[in-house]
């Protein structure tokens, strides 16, 4: 799991989800939570760019390669580590409607 003490920390979401295949644990390793970076915000290793914001460019429309023009560090597995840990966390979140159809 992810120790929050000293550097950099891997992301080990794959103990939360058992089904992960060795390519899904490759990339997550990708994503980075460090207090001392971004406020502790998931990160891709060795950059300040986070999870939120890579995914905040594919949302408003940027395709994979316009994020890796604009961001030349960047590799496509960095945009798809980004893309599989937003999956991952969501998937034991419980959404409920904040309003009831009577229809």
């Amino acid at each position: 799991s992810e120790d929050l003490g000293s550097g950099p920390t891997i992301v080990n979401r794959w103990e939360w989800y058992g089904n992960m295949n060795d390519n899904e644990r490759q990339l997550l390793e990708q994503i980075a939570i460090d207090p001392g970076v971004m406020a502790g915000k998931p990160v891709i290793r060795g950059s300040r760019l986070t999870v939120q914001f890579i995914l905040g460019l594919l949302g408003h429309g940027m395709s994979i390669e316009e994020v890796l023009e604009e961001y030349q560090g960047l590799k496509r597995d960095d945009v798809l580590a980004c893309l599989l840990f937003a999956q991952q966390s969501l998937a034991d979140i419980t959404f409920m409607p904040l309003t009831v159809d009577s229809s």
